[in-house]
């Protein structure tokens, strides 16, 4: 890439200033506008080393005249900021004076025999974006959101998501139909039914791959969800809690799944 152009915005009535304070201040804003912002240093390199076209960088001032030189080709455009502009945009109490403006990615069909991690209507965004931490780090391909989950492009997610979504296929705003699609086993967690995890993790049956299902916060999943699951585990709870944080347990259950998984590959 040649050195791109570099411009300035000082006013806080520029048109890009306004668009840039929605997308960090609202969760849904990227839906309508077609692209997503993305704010630091880890999460900004994160996206380049998986290989995403950004739009557009913005700096404050202070930062590129410090770091102009780790920066200088990460964009085809290049646009600086008075420190205080760019803290007006930025949805941090510690703003990180440095942002990408990126395309939202293109919503691809289902695919029908990854691993998969889904989510039902899953409301804190810092679950969310935990869970896909997770699932990138455990070897999930895929995860889909139903409708009523936090959207997953929104600022927050992204930012407990620490650059997860851009080793995922995301796939949100579906319904429960749309999961029809896929052909691997569902598993579910509860409570109350089925083999505590780490004695099934050990019998021949484990499916893989499989989807994990995964529901809301307090009420879990739908009942008819629970219903289409093949599998329903346990998990062992000795000091005696009622139940785990949501991205625990996908924590837990995911790395069983990875474990299962490798042991298979080593013994195969």
């Amino acid at each position: 890439m040649t050195t791109p152009p570099i411009q300035r915005i000082t006013s806080r009535e520029n048109p890009m200033v306004k668009r840039l304070r929605q997308l960090s201040g609202q969760s849904n804003f990227y839906r309508t506008h077609g692209h997503f912002w993305l704010e630091g240093d880890h999460l900004c390199s994160a996206a380049l080393s998986r290989g995403q076209t950004v739009t557009q960088a913005f700096f404050s001032e202070s930062l590129w005249e410090s770091q102009s030189k780790l920066w200088l080709k990460c964009a085809p455009v290049i646009t600086l900021l008075p420190d205080a502009l760019f803290s007006f945009i930025s949805g941090l109490e510690s703003p990180s004076h440095m942002g990408f403006l990126l395309e939202l990615p293109e919503q691809k069909p289902i695919e029908p025999a990854l691993l998969t991690v889904v989510l039902d209507r899953l409301q804190d965004a810092g679950n969310v974006g935990s869970i896909l931490r997770s699932a990138a780090a455990f070897g999930v391909k895929q995860v889909l959101a139903l409708k009523g989950t936090a959207a997953l492009w929104s600022p927050k997610v992204l930012r407990s998501g620490m650059g997860a979504h851009f080793g995922l296929q995301l796939l949100e705003g579906l319904s429960e139909s749309d999961l029809d699609a896929l052909v691997v086993p569902r598993i579910a967690t509860s409570s109350h039914q089925g083999p505590y995890l780490h004695e099934w993790m050990h019998h021949s049956d484990w499916p893989h791959p499989c989807a994990w299902l995964l529901g809301h916060e307090g009420q879990g999943l739908s009942e008819s969800l629970l219903l289409s699951a093949k599998h329903c585990v346990r998990i062992a709870q000795p000091g005696g809690e009622e139940s785990l944080n949501v991205a625990a347990a996908a924590a837990i259950c995911l790395h069983a799944s990875a474990s299962v998984y490798l042991s298979a590959q080593k013994n195969s």
